[in-house]
Parts: structure tokens; C-alpha cells; sequence
């Protein structure tokens, strides 16, 4: 009975020593990222933004979970990189994480509006180029049958209107009833080229 004891004994003595050396294991990991953390912050601070950027990476490889300050300081630093999606979607995150609560809340709050500016000019910009693309000489192939579905009535020939006495049916400017478009018609249409009858 007494050796049964002591075998129990030591078996539970070995469990808590494990269990003492996966929390030291965990309390040593927390310390490594947050110490690469600081780093990466600094760095964004002193505006070695790139450097700060692979700092952040190997923070996101090296973890599970990831700490709400850091979504902010890899949101900010993203924003110095021009990432502006990126860095509103991590600024976001800390935003949902701890609302007007976090030590950053009020700089993520304007973080994300400059973010958010930023990726609106870059949206705009890449409409812009599109438009230049379509405006300019170039002739779309609308394939083997040379016709395309009228794109301003989407092929019912009609287009309906709401006014104040209700829904008014006209017919379809661009296709002249058809519902299609040959191929030429359609490259005037998108050049704004195209006569409406």
C-alpha cells in the first residue's frame, strides 16, 4: 500500500513538473514576441517601415493567436508602406477587438480615416485607368456571333422608369428593340460613340 502511494506520489510530482515546464515554455514565448514586437514598433517609429514590415511577418508566422496591440502597430506601419488595404482591414481588427476601450483607440479611430482616404484616391485612380483603357483606340472582339447583349436594357429592348404616377416603359435607346448589339455598335456604345435613334 505505502509503495502504491509513493508510485502515485511521484507520478504526480512528474505531471506538475511538466505542467510548470509548458507553462514556463509559454511564459518564454510571450516574452520572445513581445520583445519582437517592441522592435518592429520602434522601428515603424524611427521609420524604417520595411524592416519594421518583416519584423511583423515573422510575428504572424511564429503565433497562433494574435495580440490586439499588434493589429494596430501592423496597421499603422502598413499605412507608411502604402498598403492602405491592409492597413485598414488590421487597424479594423483592433477597432472590433477593443472598441473605444484599447490603449490605441482614439489614434486607430484616425488611422483608419487616413487609411480609409488613401484607399479611396487609390479607387479612384484605378477607375480612372479603366476608363482610359475603354476610352481609347482599342476594338473589343465580341466573339464568333460578332453581338452582344444590349448592356443599357440588358437585352429586353425596354427600359423601365419609375416617376410620380408609376413605372413608364420606353423603348431602348441603344439597340433600337433588338435586345443585342453587333460588335460595332457595341465598341461606339463604350467609346460613347454609338447615335441613339
Amino acid at each position: 500500500m505505502l509503495g502504491s502511494l509513493q508510485a502515485f506520489s511521484q507520478s504526480q510530482s512528474e505531471k506538475n513538473k511538466i505542467h510548470e515546464l509548458e507553462i514556463q515554455r509559454q511564459i518564454d514565448r510571450t516574452r520572445k514576441i513581445t520583445v519582437q514586437m517592441d522592435s518592429a514598433t520602434r522601428l515603424t517609429e524611427e521609420g524604417h517601415y520595411e524592416e519594421a514590415d518583416i519584423k511583423f511577418r515573422n510575428i504572424l508566422k511564429s503565433i497562433r493567436s494574435v495580440p490586439s496591440d499588434f493589429t494596430y502597430h501592423f496597421g499603422v506601419n502598413s499605412f507608411f508602406l502604402g498598403k492602405y488595404r491592409q492597413s485598414v482591414d488590421w487597424i479594423n481588427k483592433y477597432i472590433q477587438l477593443k472598441g473605444t476601450q484599447g490603449q490605441y483607440s482614439e489614434q486607430a479611430i484616425e488611422w483608419l480615416s487616413k487609411g480609409e482616404a488613401e484607399l479611396m484616391k487609390e479607387n479612384e485612380m484605378e477607375a480612372k485607368k479603366a476608363a482610359e483603357v475603354l476610352s481609347g483606340d482599342y476594338y473589343i472582339d465580341c466573339g464568333p456571333t460578332g453581338k452582344v447583349v444590349c448592356p443599357t436594357c440588358k437585352g429586353s429592348a425596354v427600359i423601365v422608369k419609375k416617376n410620380y404616377f408609376g413605372e413608364v416603359y420606353k423603348t431602348c435607346p441603344s439597340c433600337s428593340k433588338k435586345g443585342y448589339l453587333t460588335c460595332d455598335e457595341y465598341n461606339k456604345l463604350i467609346k460613347g460613340k454609338l447615335i441613339s435613334e
